[in-house]
């Protein structure tokens, strides 16, 4: 027996905007023109679907490449370029049926084999793969492969013909079909990379791509430009033919240029204009979030080291404030990692939870005792504490907000820093931070993709945070088929990991951004993925 689908576990995140968005009128005129401009705030480190783990290359990798499976306007999975899919009874073989007459973007053949080929070059260290625990922890022989102790052939990824796929896995994996809706699993093109390297993305020419837009100007720091991708195969429901992300640094100036029209759309909000530009009906979206706003502590360099030095750091915020009087944004504050919002047999499972000693707001007197029981008495020597932020101006504004708490809470000295994303993340990932801005929107509708962030040795574990009793239960909680002993050991984990303060955690967030009402059909999911492919310009 096969199964079909087979998602035992349900989300209460309807992942489409939940405000702002005017309904379509089914027969509402289409602008002669479907061009749009739409701002971004940030660059991506790069644009290499199985290399990049950066949020903010989300814009290019959603909209100019597409997986076996994508998400739909509710949030729910439904199949890209794999037209279904069958599982096996014990949940360790996935096979996927790929449509026919797949093409990429340069009009040749796209088939199973394409995607053998990238997540073996996934598999190859030099590629630098940031999501390559989704493969290596899953599938048979990956991690062998990698280590360079196996064979390719004995990687569980096999093309069984041009049309087909599967893939074998270790143990059983319920939210395997998540897994594979991330990029790290989409098709890279092999001519292009054998002939350009990993210059392949710099190039619109070279950046050969299966979605439903292709990339037809790269204007360094400035913009990048796609077009309708004639070669997708449902190429004829795409409206769109063309969409300028423009890059727009400070968001006080795209919000500006937005509201005297010279944009159509912009992702980042300046905190202190939602309240206004939402009673004015300006076209804010606001979109239910699976994700959390934290900061990384450095587990691994004293004195932060020590979980009642962590403690303290969390015990002397005022979360209220930071979401009332600085972001300014509609939020839940924040003591643990894990957002709510899974629902297992109705229930959310982080309903009930510990608050692990924390509150809403500041308890002065509990951070000071916390750290005098680590050993610095009303900050006596503590070491100048160097909170860094990546250059962002509501990020700006927070992480000044809890600078301001700690020397006022804690009597300690903190120092305040600010990089590019590039550079900045390059530090935390290197470990060189005390504590730095980041938070986490699930890359996968499931608490499986929090867990990680503090898994010893994990790629995105960039805290060096460590626990073999937490790591035991999430070797548990990818295996375990029973959806309510599933939610119970994740919170089992939530515990044990949250107890010891490995983050600065501050509130669960939502997105939002700007979108004109003229623009109509796109789609914002849970995760923060935003999508283009059903977009619409209205004539206005």
């Amino acid at each position: 027996m096969k199964k079909k689908l087979g998602l035992f576990l349900s989300l209460a995140l309807t992942a489409a905007a939940v405000a702002g968005i005017p309904a379509m009128a089914e027969d509402a005129p289409l602008a002669d023109v479907q061009e749009m401009t739409f701002v971004l705030s940030n660059e991506p480190d790069g644009i290499d679907p199985n290399v990049t783990n950066n949020s903010f290359a989300v814009p290019f990798l959603v909209n100019c490449f597409e997986g076996l499976v994508t998400y739909d306007a509710e949030g729910g999975i439904v199949p890209g370029n794999a037209e279904s899919w069958d599982i096996s009874d014990d949940l360790t073989v996935f096979t996927f049926h790929l449509r026919d007459g797949l093409k990429w973007s340069d009009g040749s053949d796209l088939t199973a084999q394409d995607y053998v080929y990238s997540a073996m070059r996934v598999l190859t260290p030099e590629t630098t793969a940031q999501y390559l625990n989704m493969i290596t922890d899953y599938v048979v022989g990956a991690q062998e492969y990698y280590d360079g102790e196996g064979s390719a052939e004995d990687v569980g990824i096999k093309a069984l013909d041009d049309l087909t796929l599967e893939f074998t896995l270790k143990d059983a994996c319920p939210y395997f079909i998540d897994l594979v809706s991330m990029w790290v699993f989409d098709p890279v093109q092999k001519a292009t990379i054998e002939a350009n390297g990993d210059k392949w993305t710099a190039s619109a020419d070279t950046y050969i791509c299966n979605g439903p837009f292709k990339i037809s100007e790269i204007n360094m720091g400035e913009s990048i430009v796609l077009v309708k991708n004639e070669n997708y195969w449902d190429a004829e429901n795409v409206t769109l033919d063309k969409i300028t992300f423009r890059y727009i640094l400070d968001t006080s100036t795209a919000l500006t240029a937005y509201e005297r029209g010279e944009v159509d759309g912009v992702r980042s909000i300046p905190s202190g204009d939602v309240a206004r530009l939402r009673a004015q009906q300006a076209g804010v979206q606001i979109c239910t979030s699976y994700g959390t706003v934290f900061y990384d502590i450095n587990c691994a360099k004293e004195p932060f080291d020590n979980p009642l030095v962590r403690k303290a750091l969390n015990l002397a915020i005022d979360r209220t404030a930071l979401i009332n009087n600085v972001a300014q944004v509609d939020a839940q504050p924040a003591y643990s990692f894990l957002a709510p919002g899974y629902v297992v047999d109705g229930k959310d499972i982080t309903e009930g939870r510990s608050t692990w000693d924390l509150s809403d707001t500041a308890d002065p007197e509990a951070a000071k005792a916390a750290l005098a029981e680590a050993g610095y008495p009303d900050g006596e020597g503590f070491p100048t504490l160097e909170l860094s932020y990546y250059s962002d101006d509501n990020v700006k504004k927070i992480a000044e907000a809890i600078g301001e708490m700690w020397q006022q809470n804690l009597g300690i000295t903190v120092n305040i820093t600010s990089a590019d994303w590039a550079v900045f993340y390059d530090s935390v990932q290197a470990g060189d931070y005390d504590v730095a801005a980041m938070g986490w929107s699930a890359d996968y509708l499931n608490p499986m993709s929090f867990l990680p962030l503090y898994y010893t040795n994990d790629s995105t574990n960039n805290i060096f945070y460590s626990n073999p009793d937490y790591d035991a239960i999430v070797d548990q909680i990818k295996v375990e088929k029973d959806p309510a002993a599933f939610a119970e050991l994740v919170m089992q984990a939530d515990d044990v990991a949250s107890s010891e303060y490995p983050t600065l955690c501050l509130y669960y967030k939502s997105n939002t951004y700007l979108l004109k009402d003229y623009v109509q059909g796109v789609y914002m999911i849970a995760s923060g993925n935003y999508y283009f492919k059903d977009a619409k310009v209205l004539a206005h």
